[in-house]
């Protein structure tokens, strides 16, 4: 990975994209520092002390949340939008209609994706403020006689929302502009600051008590073992044997290679664990915002919120729902058994048409599966290891590092080298043909 970034930073057009991505990144982690006026910051921060939900949401956030900043949002709305959207486009014949017509169909969708996060940031700001009306202080001096501030308010809501909007923006240039997907990206610089900070807070604890010590010591081993676990899976692939059969055009002869179609275990990446968690934890956190002391908060926190059986089953459950889902929109059988076909190639003992796609598909599900239960183990066993290493909630190791936050980290990481290995690719193939 080293070799590939400095090799990446030698070419100009590549180290362009690297600083633009890295200067847009900056624009996002400034953001995630500046305040937002009117809330009391320091009593809000209270609250994440005690719930382990709004933990999981800072830490997505990178803190901003936290900290009542500019991001307090972050990507959360987008992330919610494009969710409800890829499932609608299933269920609405005019959606998937736009999104078999191409790049003029899916720059509509994504339109509207925007506009449904805008949405979602509207209702998510406005649940923050009346989750922390008791903590907004009145920025304007008229308002001192009111029962609420409630312009203050309303400008919370707007600059809450604008701050989601410009966290979208930036994610959206930077996988037009920069290298990588822009949203796993921010994601991933959330992820990494709050563990460098919860990381810190768990050193000094060893102050106080120095057997802490080999609690980091063990969970520094098992972070590392995960990381590996995780490359070799997200490296690993079925491999289906393809022979082409000779063709003669004209004076030269054309084919009898073989060759092999590439099915990755974990062909979906972290974004099945994304989108289940976010739809997991999208009712709680309505909620909490909107009716943070109602029964029905209560209820849904006790027997169905985060940490509980029912929640990790609904976790696994969707995780293997999105797996599927992901895997049918990357991996098509019959169009991958058509152009099989069509250039003259056959699986070893297969037959060519209906035979080959069905073989195919059986193999896709079989290693979609198998991929599924990989992210299921990821997404739960380390979790239970990381509550043991805590002592009670004495260490933050569950806000340092998350399963899912893990493999995030690593996937983002191999991604994010895939994308400087084609870039220099393609320049170099560039430079051939000029």
């Amino acid at each position: 990975m080293f070799e590939t970034l400095k090799n990446a930073l030698m070419t100009k057009e590549i180290r362009i994209k690297i600083f633009l991505t890295l200067l847009m990144l900056l624009v996002y982690r400034i953001g995630c520092y500046i305040p937002v006026p009117g809330i009391d910051s320091t009593a809000v921060a209270s609250y994440f002390t005690s719930d382990d939900f709004l933990s999981i949401l800072s830490t997505i956030t990178g803190g901003s949340l936290q900290n009542a900043t500019l991001f307090s949002l972050g990507i959360l709305p987008f992330i919610n939008a494009f969710i409800i959207m890829q499932l609608l486009t299933l269920v609405i014949p005019k959606l998937e209609k736009l999104s078999k017509e191409g790049d003029a169909g899916r720059r509509k969708i994504t339109q509207i994706t925007r506009y449904f996060a805008l949405v979602l940031a509207a209702i998510q700001g406005i649940g923050v403020v009346i989750g922390w009306k008791a903590n907004i202080n009145s920025v304007f001096p008229f308002e001192t006689g009111w029962d609420a501030p409630y312009l203050t308010m309303a400008c919370i809501i707007i600059i809450l929302m604008a701050g989601s909007t410009m966290v979208m923006w930036l994610g959206e240039r930077i996988t037009e502009y920069g290298v990588g997907n822009g949203t796993s990206l921010i994601i991933f610089i959330g992820i990494l600051s709050t563990a460098g900070t919860t990381m810190a807070t768990a050193f000094k604890m060893v102050g106080q008590q120095w057997t802490y010590i080999w609690n980091i010591i063990g969970f520094i081993l098992i972070v590392f073992a995960i990381f590996a676990f995780i490359v070799f899976m997200d490296l690993a692939e079925r491999r289906v044997t393809v022979q082409y059969s000779k063709q003669i055009k004209g004076n030269k002869m054309y084919g009898g290679q073989t060759t092999y179609i590439p099915i990755r275990i974990n062909g979906s990446g972290v974004m099945p664990i994304i989108f289940a968690s976010s739809l997991l934890m999208f009712p709680q956190m309505i909620m909490a915002l909107f009716a943070r002391e109602s029964e029905a908060y209560l209820w849904y926190s006790t027997h169905m919120g985060s940490g509980t059986w029912v929640y990790y089953v609904l976790l696994a459950l969707f995780i293997l729902f999105f797996s599927y889902f992901y895997a049918q929109i990357q991996f098509n059988p019959e169009d991958v058994s058509k152009n099989i076909q069509q250039y003259g190639g056959f699986i070893p003992g297969i037959r060519a048409g209906k035979p080959t796609s069905d073989f195919l598909k059986k193999i896709s599900n079989r290693v979609t599966l198998f991929g599924a239960f990989f992210l299921m183990v990821i997404a739960l066993v380390p979790t239970f290891i990381f509550q043991a290493l805590s002592d009670g909630g004495a260490l933050p190791f569950n806000s340092a590092f998350s399963a899912t936050g893990l493999l995030i980290v690593v996937s983002v990481a191999l991604e994010f080298n895939k994308q400087l290995e084609s870039q220099i690719m393609m320049k170099h193939y560039k430079g051939f043909l000029k």
